[in-house]
């Protein structure tokens, strides 16, 4: 079978995003914070896990992607726990045949929604370079009117990139930030 660019970090990480999910309370699955305002971890679960099966939903609101991503979370809220990690562990395992020429794409956006959990529970792991690498690729996309007024400089080996303003942090931390995630400024070095 042909193999995609970043496709084995890609299945590696929504196995992992999964273990992640697996291991909360079921009050912390239901009610849990996360860096994503209004989503409790099931909520992200949904949405990633949404990506695959509910991809015309985006076509549906005509790519008002915030109104597509409610619409799929609400969707998965009829599942129960058990019922919602089945399906993530079929999507973890099988990625869609259409998304899995995207996954050099879609891996930051996944690495980012998998520290949203991670954060918001107040756990951290060690990032493979791959992933910290999408993570920023993907921080970068989001956060590109940021990258107009500030110079990143990961301090953990990512790429520089942006002008103006010198911020430092790991490329996680930049990358969250440009993805427009919220109280980071401990970890963010401003300079000059």
């Amino acid at each position: 079978m042909m193999r995609f660019p970043l496709e084995k970090e890609f299945i590696e990480e929504r196995a992992a995003v999964v273990r992640t999910i697996e291991s909360l309370s079921p009050d912390e699955f239901e009610h849990g914070t996360t860096l994503c305002d209004e989503w409790a971890p099931r909520d992200v679960l949904a949405h990633l896990v949404g990506l695959d099966s509910q991809l015309p939903e985006y076509v549906k609101t005509y790519g008002n992607v915030n109104r597509a991503n409610a619409n799929i979370v609400e969707r998965f809220r009829s599942l129960g726990r058990e019922d919602l990690l089945g399906e993530a562990k079929a999507w973890a395992a099988h990625p869609a045949p259409m998304i899995r020429p995207a996954a050099w794409y879609l891996l930051g956006d996944l690495a980012i929604h998998h520290q949203d959990v991670l954060r918001g529970q107040g756990h951290n792991r060690a990032i493979p370079i791959a992933i910290r690498d999408a993570m920023l690729r993907e921080g970068s996309m989001l956060g590109f009117s940021k990258l107009l007024k500030y110079r990143i400089e990961p301090t953990d080996g990512g790429r520089a990139r942006g002008r103006g303003t010198t911020m430092r942090g790991t490329s996680e931390v930049l990358a969250l930030w440009l993805a427009g995630r919220k109280g980071l400024d401990g970890e963010l070095e401003f300079g000059s």
